[in-house]
Order: C-alpha cells, then structure tokens, then sequence
C-alpha cells in the first residue's frame, strides 16, 4: 500500500516497480517483478488526495519450488518497491523471504495500482 503523505494531491498509473533485496546492501536479487497483464483494464489513473491510498497486489513464488540451477537461493532483506512513474525507492524490511540470485527464475508478480488499501 502507498499512502500520500504529502500536503499536496498526486496522480499515479500503471505498476508499481519490485524488486527482492539481499546482502544487508540493497543489492538486486534476480529479476524484478513481471507486470501482471491480464487485465488491460486494470491499470487506471489513482488520483491520491493528501492521506490517500492505493494498493497493488504482490504474488510471491517460493524459491524452493525451482531447481538450485534455475535459482541460486540467497536470503532477501526485503523489498525495493519504486511507485509508479518514481525514480525514488521504498525499502520493506521482510528478512523472512528466500530469493533467486538467477534471472531465469521470476518469483515476484505485480498488479497494477489501484485505489485504497
């Protein structure tokens, strides 16, 4: 959930940019969430008023169900999340997800933004 904590409204659209976390550095493991797509609908302007809200849905696959080939498991820290359209990140500390160093295996999905919680 992103919360407007500004004193002035904003305007989003579009998926919120995630990535897993690791090595007490904030390095990138693996690749980043794909955009879920299935609705080309889904995806419309959130106009955030000062305390507003809006959410995107995160689907977290398990590390364990890919080959140690594919993955290359490493211990996340958390998440980097960059809203929309934003070149500045939001780190969320979450120590309990297990992460691919690999590309080839995708574990994060991201829906688009949508408004409230």
């Amino acid at each position: 959930m992103l919360t407007n904590t500004g004193a002035t409204a904003c305007d989003l659209q579009g998926w919120p940019g995630v990535s897993l976390v690791g090595g007490g550095n904030g390095t990138q493991l693996g690749a980043a969430a794909d955009f879920d797509r299935s609705d080309p609908a889904a995806h419309p302007t959130v106009h955030l008023s000062p305390g507003g809200s809006a959410s995107a849905q995160l689907t977290i696959r398990d590390a364990a169900n890919f080959p140690a080939d594919k993955c290359g498991a490493a211990q996340a820290d958390g998440l980097r999340v960059y809203p929309p359209g934003s070149k500045a990140s939001i780190f969320i500390a979450d120590p309990d997800i297990q992460g691919c160093t690999s590309s080839i295996a995708v574990l994060l999905k991201v829906t688009a933004l949508q408004p409230g919680a």
